[in-house]
């Protein structure tokens, strides 16, 4: 049986021609949604075998959408659509459980052969998307090397509470030390750093995905 696909995208003529071009290619389009929101209503009622979802919509972002869907029907898998290649949305896709990352640019034959890929259980990404993954990968992992050089185990942790937002006296508790300790340690990490302030500092433990223990 072909797989059966529901296509999320916010521009009816972009949207048109994905539709078309599937089914000239012999796969099945279930259903059609233009934004966020109707696409998790759309795979809840239409229980899709793929969701091809556009990133950038309005009322819900398809990585919002994406996550929605992958926790509430796990089986659904879900490939973004996208013309971008930054890093950041990339991870953000796949960490909201998207098995697939397709550029807008690709051709209509490397598309569907890239497409084809889930009837075998791979992941449809082009080759200068790993790339950029596995660079991506890399490079947070020097990141990771050289943050544990500079900073001592308490102050990563500290740092991945600053990421959250906690204000200090939920971190003296949580970390069961006194506001001067915790007030010390964030100088700490600002002077080892060099940053100017905790919302730098706090922006940076997100970027790193720096999440403390609980």
């Amino acid at each position: 049986m072909p797989l059966r696909f529901l296509v999320v995208d916010d521009h009816a003529l972009f949207r048109d021609g994905m539709v078309s071009l599937l089914k000239a290619a012999g796969m099945q389009v279930v259903g059609e949604a233009l934004n966020g929101a109707e696409a998790v209503n759309e795979a809840a009622r239409l229980k899709p075998d793929v969701v091809l979802m556009d990133i950038d919509m309005p009322i819900l972002n398809g990585i919002d959408a994406t996550r929605k869907i992958t926790e509430t029907i796990p089986e659904i898998r879900v490939v973004m659509l996208t013309v971008s290649q930054e890093d950041d949305k990339l991870v953000d896709a796949l960490r909201a459980g998207a098995k697939g990352y397709l550029l807008k640019s690709l051709s209509s034959d490397e598309f569907i052969d890239l497409l084809r890929k889930l009837e075998k259980g791979e992941p449809p990404i082009p080759s200068s998307v790993t790339v950029r993954l596995m660079n991506y990968v890399a490079q947070q992992s020097s990141s990771s090397e050289i943050l544990n050089e500079k900073l001592t185990e308490r102050e990563i942790e500290l740092l991945g509470y600053l990421g959250l937002g906690y204000p200090n006296k939920l971190i003296s508790e949580k970390l069961g030390v006194s506001d001067n300790t915790v007030k010390y340690h964030i100088k700490n990490i600002l002077q080892k750093l060099n940053f100017n302030n905790r919302a730098e500092a706090a922006a940076y433990a997100v970027r790193h995905n720096l999440n403390p223990k609980m």
